[in-house]
C-alpha cells in the first residue's frame, strides 16, 4: 500500500516526515503522554492539519481501571479521564471509536448533517463547534483496542490533504501508542502483584535470585479467623467476594500510612512499614495505627453484613531480608528472616488468646505513652525463646 503522504505538496510533506520522526525519536522518551499529545497535535497544526481536537484512548491492565483517555483541545493542556470497570453509559455508549472497531475502518462524521442521537458525543461535540470528527481504530498484538479520534471546527472540515496527513502518521503514531501502553501495562500490573518498591526493583534489573536488602521495619501480619468454617457452605464466588471485603477493611489502612502490602496468602496479609533514619518509633506508630483502623473497619462491616469475620493482626518490628527467592525461573520477591516468622506465630496467637490485636515486647517498646496491657510470655512455635505479648487496652 503507497504511503498517503506521497501525494502531499513538498512542504507539507516536509513536515509530515518530520513529524514521523518525532513520535519514533524525541517522544519516546517524553515521560509524560499527556505532553506527547499536545506536541503531536501543535506540530500537525504546524503542517496545516485544522485540529482543534485529540484524543487518544487506551485500554488499561488495572485492579480499578479499565481505560483511559487522553483529550487535547486547542488552547488548552492535554488532561487525562480514567474509566472504572463499572464506568457504565459514561464510557460504553454510542462512540464513533466503538464503532470504527466493530467495522475495523475508520468513521467519519461530518457534525453539522449528523443526527443527535447517532452517537452519544455529537450533541456536545456541535455545541463546542466542531464541524467534523474522525474516529481511528489501533488493536495492539496483545488484543487491547485502543485508538484515537480527531475534530476540527475549521468550517469545510479536514480536506483530503489533511486526511492524507492523518492516514500518514496514524502507523508511526499507533506504534508509539503501543510501546507507551505496554510500558504501563508492564509497570501497573507488577506493581499489583508485586508491590511498589519490589516492581520498581525488578524494572530497574534485580532479578537474579539470591539478591537481597537487608532493612528494619514494622512487620504486620493479619489474617481472618475461621477462614474455613465461615465459607464452608459458601459458594466460590461468596466467598472470594468476602475476603475481598475483608481485605478492604485491612489494606486501605495500611496504604494510607505508608505501608506495603507485600503478599496476600489466601486470608492472610503480609505487610511492612520501613524503618527510617529513627529508631524505628514512626514506623511502629503508623502500623500500630493502621492495625487499629483495619480492625474498627472490621467492627463496621460487621455491623452492616450478614457475614461476619474476626481478625487477628500481629505487630513486631525487627530485620529481613528483603529480595528474590524461588527455584530456576519462577522467583518471588518477599521478605524472609526470624523477625517475619515471629510475626506469623504472633499472628496465630490472636486467635488463642481471643484478641483481634497483638504487639510483640520490642514493637511496645517503640510506642511511648500508649495504653497497653501485659498478656505474659508465651512460647511460640520456631521460636526458641517465650516471648512476652501487649495487646490494647481499648476494644
Amino acid at each position: 500500500m503507497s504511503d498517503p503522504a506521497a501525494t502531499l505538496s513538498n512542504e507539507r510533506l516536509r513536515l509530515t516526515l518530520a513529524l514521523r520522526d518525532w513520535l519514533v525519536g524525541e517522544a519516546r522518551d517524553i515521560a509524560n503522554p499527556n505532553v506527547i499529545l499536545e506536541g503531536l497535535s501543535l506540530k500537525l497544526r504546524d503542517a496545516g492539519v485544522p485540529i482543534d481536537q485529540a484524543v487518544s484512548a487506551v485500554e488499561l491492565r488495572h485492579a480499578e481501571r479499565a481505560a483511559n483517555a487522553r483529550i487535547w483541545e486547542f488552547g488548552s493542556p492535554a488532561r487525562e479521564h480514567l474509566y472504572g470497570h463499572d464506568r457504565g453509559s459514561e464510557a460504553t455508549g454510542r462512540r464513533p471509536l466503538a464503532e470504527a472497531h466493530r467495522l475495523n475502518q475508520w468513521v467519519f462524521s461530518w457534525l453539522p448533517d449528523l443526527p443527535d442521537d447517532t452517537y452519544d458525543i455529537v450533541p456536545a461535540l456541535k455545541a463546542a463547534g466542531y464541524t467534523q470528527h474522525i474516529a481511528v481504530p489501533v488493536v495492539l498484538p496483545n488484543g487491547m483496542h485502543n485508538g484515537f479520534t480527531f475534530a476540527t471546527r475549521a468550517p469545510n472540515g479536514f480536506s483530503d490533504e489533511d486526511i492524507a496527513v492523518l492516514r500518514s502518521i496514524v502507523p508511526t503514531l499507533a506504534a508509539l501508542q503501543e510501546i507507551l501502553a505496554l510500558r504501563r501495562v508492564m509497570r501497573e500490573v507488577m506493581r499489583m502483584y508485586v508491590g511498589n518498591e519490589p516492581h520498581l526493583r525488578i524494572l530497574s534489573g534485580d532479578v537474579r535470585r539470591g539478591e537481597v536488602l537487608r532493612i528494619r521495619a514494622a512487620i504486620l501480619f493479619a489474617d481472618m479467623r475461621d477462614f474455613t468454617g465461615i465459607t464452608s457452605h459458601l459458594s466460590e464466588e461468596a466467598a472470594t467476594a468476602l475476603v475481598n471485603d475483608y481485605y478492604d477493611c485491612v489494606v486501605p489502612p495500611i496504604d494510607e500510612r505508608g505501608g506495603e502490602v507485600l503478599k496476600f496468602m489466601g486470608d492472610g496479609i503480609l505487610a511492612i512499614f520501613r524503618a527510617g533514619e529513627d529508631s524505628g518509633s514512626e514506623a511502629c506508630l503508623r502500623a500500630f495505627a493502621a492495625a487499629r483502623a483495619g480492625l474498627l473497619r472490621v467492627a463496621r462491616h460487621n455491623e452492616e453484613s450478614n457475614i461476619r469475620f474476626g481478625v487477628g493482626i500481629a505487630l513486631h518490628f525487627g530485620n529481613a531480608a528483603f529480595g528474590n527467592v524461588g527455584s530456576g525461573a519462577r522467583l518471588d520477591y518477599t521478605v524472609i528472616g526470624r523477625d517475619v516468622n515471629l510475626a506469623s506465630r504472633l499472628a496465630d496467637l490472636c486467635s488463642e488468646l481471643g484478641e483481634g490485636l497483638l504487639l510483640s515486647d520490642i514493637f511496645q517498646s517503640h510506642l511511648s505513652e500508649q495504653e497497653l496491657r501485659e498478656l505474659g510470655a508465651f512460647s511460640l512455635k520456631g521460636v526458641a525463646d517465650a516471648q512476652t505479648v501487649f495487646a490494647p487496652v481499648g476494644p
